[in-house]
């Protein structure tokens, strides 16, 4: 199936369900992927159908790339609702990420005040000293948890470096509340394995997890564009109805993105 790269070091603007207008930041080359997770439901496609030889954007590339599209929305006045460290890959992967977060931030209260800075990530740096102090200064910190269980999780993201939920769990709590945790729920096959993690047991088991998290809030979505596993399916809108119905009845604020 079609997947798609991004622009880089800024793309968009575009509509998110879950954020408003969001302009992209994308510290990964445009060629191609960077990602220390190959999830089969990633609408960039598989790590190893975008390999690429090009490395991570420059600050410089980051700052002027930045300013000239939040001076052109400013002259549209159409400025965005956030601006989003998202892209081809894992953006706290990359070596400037740190400093990217604390240009974006200057660059927002200069040329568009009422916009959030928020980044998307799978988490497996969160722990890291300078990346855990980057997250701590944005507005939405949006990390990944899909599955309660470790053999699904890695089913589900494939990720390529050291993981265990058990260790994101901890990472994620160490944030005391300034986190807000991001899961994909999916049904179907994938090279002979059921990697459907909508179940009641299954959803009970990642909701113990998010209670010991106790974030600011949860946002539970499903596929939205084309994934590179033809066999992996949309989580039905009523499921993730009733999924969110239960996080609520835990005393936490969830979102749904059908």
């Amino acid at each position: 199936m079609a997947t798609f790269l991004n622009d880089s070091p800024v793309f968009g603007p575009v509509r998110s369900r879950r954020l408003g207008v969001s302009l992209g930041v994308n510290l990964m080359p445009s060629t191609g992927k960077i990602c220390t997770f190959d999830c089969i439901y990633c609408e960039n496609g598989f790590n190893s159908q975008r390999r690429t030889r090009d490395g991570y954007a420059s600050l410089e590339e980051v700052i002027s790339g930045l300013r000239a599209s939040l001076e052109l929305m400013a002259a549209d006045d159409d400025l965005p609702d956030v601006i989003t460290f998202a892209g081809n890959g894992e953006p706290t992967a990359s070596p400037i990420f740190p400093k990217a977060v604390e240009a974006a931030i200057a660059l927002r209260d200069e040329l568009a005040p009422a916009a959030k800075i928020a980044v998307l990530s799978n988490g497996t740096f969160a722990d890291r000293p300078a990346v855990r102090d980057a997250l701590l200064k944005v507005d939405d910190n949006i990390l990944k948890l899909d599955a309660h269980a470790d053999a699904l999780a890695r089913a589900l993201d494939r990720p390529n470096v050291p993981y265990s939920v058990e260790h994101q769990v901890q990472a994620y709590a160490a944030f005391d509340g300034h986190v807000i945790v991001q899961t994909i729920f999916l049904e179907g096959m994938f090279e002979g394995r059921d990697v459907s993690n909508t179940s009641y047991d299954q959803v009970t088991e990642w909701l113990e997890d998010i209670k010991r998290i106790a974030p600011q809030y949860v946002t539970v979505y499903t596929i939205a564009r084309e994934t590179p596993a033809p066999s992996i399916r949309k989580a039905r809108p009523d499921t993730l109805d009733a999924i969110a119905d239960r996080v609520r009845a835990a005393g936490i604020r969830c979102q749904v993105s059908y």
